[in-house]
């Protein structure tokens, strides 16, 4: 599914990497600690998380995810968001919780299996 499609139904607001909502989302990853993410995500996953530090565009450029999923109503700090457009990463934000972002990906057909 593309990113742009998930953006639509789930109402997610877009803070970056606009011209990057043509992606394919692989799977979906929810955590929030950073060690976590490196190990276990895959290019192409969209990452569910409360963290909004430059580091998470660190790890989002590294891994080659799709995007980066803000939950609750966070706003990524000035220096992410000015990090994240500068590498082109979508960081797009949710006022749900972590857990209802995932089951509505999981309605839409995105999982977490491989």
């Amino acid at each position: 599914m593309k990113l742009q499609e998930i953006v639509r139904h789930l109402k997610l607001e877009v803070k970056s990497g606009g011209a990057r909502l043509d992606s394919e989302v692989g799977r979906g990853y929810v955590s929030d600690l950073m060690s976590d993410v490196i190990a276990n995500t895959k290019k192409g996953d969209l990452w569910i998380t409360l963290q909004v530090h430059i580091n998470i565009i660190a790890i989002a450029s590294m891994k080659e995810l799709s995007g980066i999923v803000l939950i609750k109503g966070r706003q990524p700090e000035s220096a992410t968001l000015e990090k994240a457009k500068s590498k082109n990463i979508p960081i797009l934000v949710s006022e749900l919780p972590a857990f209802e972002v995932a089951g509505r990906l999981y309605q839409l057909g995105i999982t977490g299996k491989e």
